[in-house]
């Protein structure tokens, strides 16, 4: 136990703070809790805690927002706690000069360690300027985007190097530009370069701009784009695809912040933050070769990993949702999703993540006869279209009806007996579309199922099937 010591919680939730006082009986010397802001400012207009814990939502106010006005040392740890998860949340916190931000649902543990930890060492002063409230494009509760939220709002107060990791379509530039919105340089420009889209022979002059007559073609001065984001950031996209001459000169710039144009003989100072990203596996690009050891770690300060679509699946009615409005805002069609669309978009493993997610939604807008979209629209939207994640496999549409009438039979029966009863029905459909197909030719489908002609007849006895009318 750390002797002496006084925690505040403020919680209007008798089950969460009856479990928080006996999780940290032991941690402290006093405990002490209230259930809204005008107990919390009463108390701590006597009293002064060693750590305050808080929830957001309370009956009289905002836990984080109007802490700004109460009777806080400002060295004071604050230890957020929230169902409200979003990225807007985070940086509040962080804004406050919190010491932690816990989602509810929260892991006792979790909260063990950081109040430990919080106890032993006095938080420093913050700033309380934090950026605007805004999601900054970033939708979803699901406790992996949580952790990026966290990392995000941690960067705010500091100018590090971040690389962002993750799949194609898992929204990097969006975090890239989060990350710049809530951060020191908001004020500043953002600018992006896809490295993967620039001939290898123009990047030097793409990043670093040209002087005119520099090489054939460079008729006048070109600012590179380390001087037009000068004051802000510097998003390098798709880093794990730079040339292996350009990164040589790209770890120059990152070690001296220094650069000169390509042609030109002075120093020029890099006034950036740099956020790079890539779909690709990174330590493999370096075993092989590929990239530089040194520029990796240089990039590598704060990892970023954004996880895929289908390893966040709670968040996508929140994401339709939030396409169905932009796209409602950019003069689309108002659109509601069946119940059973959406359970269909949920069980869909999206190798396009967040991105394909956006054009499916986009295209229901405009080709869904209805309002409301139904399972035929997302299925035949999907079949159609040609990019992202292709059409649906037949194989997949299969395994995921086996999936649904699983769930169902077994919640609504706990019978035994289902392996037996799919079989009979999957059977049934495969004997009768191929007798449909051969026009009730019992030797020709039998030879087409790969059985027996007696194997057949048995089972079409067996499940009450009549060949000539199949």
């Amino acid at each position: 136990m750390t002797g002496g010591k006084t925690i505040l919680l403020v919680e209007d939730d008798p089950a969460i703070t009856m479990i928080i006082r006996e999780t940290l009986v032991g941690e402290c010397a006093h405990f002490v809790s209230v259930g809204s802001v005008a107990e919390r400012n009463a108390w701590l207009g006597a009293n002064r805690p060693d750590l305050i814990i808080t929830d957001v939502v309370l009956p009289d106010g905002d836990g984080i927002d109007s802490l700004a006005g109460a009777s806080v040392d400002a060295a004071t740890p604050v230890i957020v706690l929230s169902a409200q998860n979003t990225l807007d949340t985070a940086v509040r916190a962080t804004g406050i000069g919190s010491y932690d931000y816990l989602p509810k649902p929260f892991d006792l543990d979790e909260l063990t360690a950081g109040v430990r930890a919080a106890l032993e060492r006095r938080a420093e002063p913050a700033a309380r300027d934090a950026a605007p409230a805004d999601s900054h494009g970033l939708v979803g509760r699901a406790p992996a985007m949580q952790a990026v939220y966290r990392t995000i709002a941690r960067l705010a107060s500091n100018d590090l190097a971040v690389l962002i990791l993750g799949e194609s379509g898992t929204g990097k530039e969006v975090v890239a530009r989060a990350i710049h919105a809530t951060g020191l340089r908001r004020s500043g420009p953002f600018v992006a370069i896809n490295m993967a889209a620039i001939p290898r022979e123009l990047i030097e002059a793409e990043l670093f701009g040209h002087e005119k007559g520099a090489f054939t073609g460079a008729h006048s001065r070109n600012a590179g784009r380390f001087e037009q984001a000068a004051g802000g950031t510097l998003f390098l996209d798709e880093i794990g695809d730079m040339p292996i001459e350009a990164q040589t000169r790209l770890l120059r710039v990152l070690q001296s912040n220094e650069y000169s144009t390509v042609g030109g003989n002075q120093a020029l100072r890099a006034d950036v933050r740099v956020i790079a990203a890539t779909h690709r596996d990174m330590r493999s690009l370096v075993a092989d070769g590929r990239f530089r050891e040194d520029l990796f770690y240089r990039l590598n300060v704060i990892p970023v990993t954004l996880p895929p679509l289908r390893d966040r699946r709670s968040d996508i009615a929140a994401l339709v949702g939030h396409f169905v409005e932009a796209g409602r805002s950019s003069g689309l069609p108002d659109r509601q999703f069946a119940p059973e669309a959406m359970q269909w978009l949920e069980r869909y493993d999206w190798p396009g993540n967040v991105r394909e997610l956006g054009n499916v939604v986009q295209r229901l807008a405009v080709l869904s006869r209805d309002t409301v979209v139904t399972v035929r629209d997302v299925e035949t939207v999907l079949h159609e279209r040609g990019e992202g994640g292709g059409a649906v496999e037949p194989a997949v549409l299969i395994a995921r009806a086996v999936d649904d009438w699983a769930r169902e039979r077994m919640a609504a029966t706990g019978e035994g007996d289902i392996h037996e009863q799919l079989e009979a029905i999957v059977e049934a459909a495969l004997l009768r579309r191929v007798l449909r197909d051969v026009r009730g030719n019992q030797l020709e489908a039998a030879r087409r199922l790969g059985i027996n002609r007696n194997t057949l007849r048995k089972r079409l006895g067996q499940l009450d099937i009549d060949p000539s009318h199949p």
